[in-house]
């Protein structure tokens, strides 16, 4: 099967436009480097011709197959690739549309598969039917374990479709009210940077008109208008992003699987399986919480949806209120709701101490920056007022910071200004790490890490008990090991209790226990 004949221009029009208007760009700075005009319509020429060729060839070798038990694609002119990907082990199946691809009747098809942040297969592009086909295809051949015969195309019926669609069960659809709010409770950290490089002459063609005077109370008032415009800037961008990706946002699920479509301009759909599911995410934040609501996440191994590289869903569900997160993630999961035992709390002289230093390191930057401009009304003393906040800032870090060690789940929780409690069943602890840095020793305390094999595990955003104390630590260490291989010998019964002929395990469903188990370690640092 190959991919749309549509997808030639489209891809010409992708890559041939960024290339053209990279070279007007370098030939328009400086007079030094101009380049005449027939000279750049001639480079843009000979640009679309060399990229049409290339697309030309690219669509004639590209090939997908589904075969009995993998998926086969290939691809490449000048680096041919051939990949086999076994059903068992495709991870995420998702689809995306941007407004110029839904115009053109194209669709994005993108395979995650364990143990890679990259994507392993990426199809540009194939029609919308033929995207849901592959979508569905895969789906039914990873649950039947790819047992039946190679279809002789992507297509599924209108008839297939409509009892998939009501096979799955409604868990979540935004509401107008609540994507208001996503929008509203949204921040951008992308224009702050934006705005440094305008101001800063970083980026060509743009000059701000910044006032050339020396009076304090002249440059106090530009730096108040400019941080009360980088507030609202980032705001509305952030509040317009949340509302264009969130749009339409909708969970379903099916007895494999969880579903989700979301987006306005450019629109997603995927698949998030039950058992890939490393790590259940609720957050929120100072505002949420007053408000009530909360955002659920959902990461699989090798692939997290919200990453920052346009795949998966950016979250399982972006908002609702707090007793309908939890659930979610209770149906989800199946973590059963428990109590946090907290950090000691001599900690918090700790946390108040390294909020005295931070303190401390501020009113000296700004004193020596008003020593510097000669400035007698400089107030480098402002930021010694949040000594009377810092005490509240220690109780608060200690107060949302804990863990709980349920029937089948270790369950943390960390932050203030971003709150997040995770969920990992046993069986998914891939490491248990205990971390000591030279100041907790001080203080008796240690930070005992729950590594799964999720791609965010990279990232340092694993489930984590920090600053618990250094025999709770111990501890826990124990306990966890010990669950994590009731857990693995209690799924390698029910394995084996299923009968041989009613499962035909793929090498991912075999070796699932025993990798684990293999992999289990308990580091020290």
């Amino acid at each position: 099967m190959k991919l749309a004949p549509a997808s030639i221009p489209y891809r010409v029009f992708q890559k041939a436009g960024r290339v053209a208007i990279s070279l007007v760009f370098l030939g328009s700075i400086g007079t030094e480097f101009a380049i005449g005009r027939e000279l750049v319509i001639a480079g843009v020429g000979v640009i679309i011709l060399l990229t049409a060729g290339y697309e030309l060839a690219y669509y004639r070798r590209f090939r997908y197959e589904f075969t009995k038990d993998t998926f086969d694609v290939k691809s490449g002119v000048l680096n041919r690739r051939e990949r086999e990907i076994p059903y068992g082990r495709i991870q995420n199946v998702d689809i995306s549309r941007n407004v110029i691809q839904r115009l053109l009747g194209l669709s994005a098809v993108n395979l995650e598969t364990a143990g890679g942040g990259s994507t392993e297969a990426a199809i540009k592009y194939v029609t919308a039917e033929a995207a849901t086909g592959i979508q569905s295809e895969l789906r039914e051949r990873k649950s039947t374990r790819g047992d039946r015969e190679p279809a002789e195309g992507a297509d599924t019926d209108e008839a297939t479709k409509k009892q998939t669609a009501a096979e799955d069960e409604l868990l979540f659809e935004i509401a107008p009210s609540e994507l208001a709010l996503a929008g509203v409770l949204s921040f951008d950290p992308r224009v702050p940077g934006l705005l440094f490089a305008i101001f800063t002459g970083s980026i060509p063609f743009v000059s701000p008109v910044i006032p050339q005077t020396d009076s304090p109370a002249v440059l106090l008032g530009v730096g108040v208008v400019f941080l009360i415009a980088l507030v609202v800037l980032s705001w509305l961008v952030g509040a317009a992003s949340a509302i264009v990706n969130y749009w339409g946002f909708r969970l379903t699920r099916s007895p494999t699987e969880l579903r989700y479509e979301r987006g306005l301009l450019k629109q997603y759909s995927g698949t998030i399986p039950f058992d890939k599911i490393q790590t259940v995410t609720i957050s929120d934040n100072p505002l949420k919480r007053q408000t009530g609501y909360a955002t659920l996440a959902v990461e699989t191994a090798g692939y997290a949806p919200g990453q920052a590289n346009e795949r998966g869903s950016e979250a399982a569900v972006p908002i609702a209120s707090r007793d309908r997160i939890k659930r979610l993630a209770e149906e989800i999961d199946g973590c059963e709701t428990v109590s946090f035992n907290r950090p000691p709390k001599r900690i918090r002289r700790r946390y108040f101490a390294r909020y005295l230093i931070g303190l401390a390191v501020l009113t000296g930057v700004l004193y020596g920056i008003g020593q510097l401009l000669a400035a007698e009304t400089f107030s480098w003393y402002l930021p010694l007022a949040g000594l009377v906040l810092a005490p509240i800032a220690a109780h608060y870090k200690w107060l949302h910071r804990g863990y709980a060690l349920g029937e089948d789940h270790l369950i943390t929780r960390n932050g203030v200004w971003r709150r997040e409690t995770k969920r990992v069943a046993y069986h998914r602890i891939q490491t248990v790490i205990d971390e000591r840095t030279i100041f907790q020793r001080r203080w008796s305390v240690a930070t005992v890490v729950a590594d799964t094999a999720g791609s965010l595990s990279l990232l340092g955003n694993d489930a984590a008990a920090v600053d618990i104390d250094a025999s709770d630590a111990i501890y826990l260490r124990r306990v966890l090991r010990t669950r994590l291989q009731a857990a693995l010998a209690e799924r390698r019964q029910q394995r084996n209790s299923v009968p041989a002929a009613a499962s035909t395990p793929t090498p991912d469903s075999e070796t699932l226990a025993d990798d684990n188990e293999a992999a289990i370690g308990d580091e020290t640092e």
